[in-house]
């Protein structure tokens, strides 16, 4: 069992053999959730774009990853040239 202090503002170091169990690394993000009397810490991994691949039934060939790519850059280029400058 690992324990750690609780300081002044809240905060807690992860004990490292639980940051080495869980892969939990520095810049990744953890979720707290309150079970009865307990804490229970689960970290958040980012999903890569090729993990999705299949997850939605499609009416056309996969194109590639950089076509896609490209596809959501000009369309995250197209909202931002439409919203007016303050």
């Amino acid at each position: 069992m690992q324990q750690a202090k609780v300081t002044f503002k809240g905060q807690i170091t992860i004990p490292k053999a639980v940051r080495e169990a869980l892969d939990i690394r520095e810049g990744d993000f953890v979720t707290f959730m309150v079970e009865e009397n307990h804490a229970v810490l689960k970290p958040l991994k980012k999903k890569d774009l090729l993990d999705f691949y299949g997850a939605f039934p499609t009416k056309r060939p996969y194109p590639g990853l950089e076509t896609v790519r490209k596809e959501v850059h000009n369309k995250i280029a197209e909202r931002f040239a439409g919203r007016k400058k303050p």
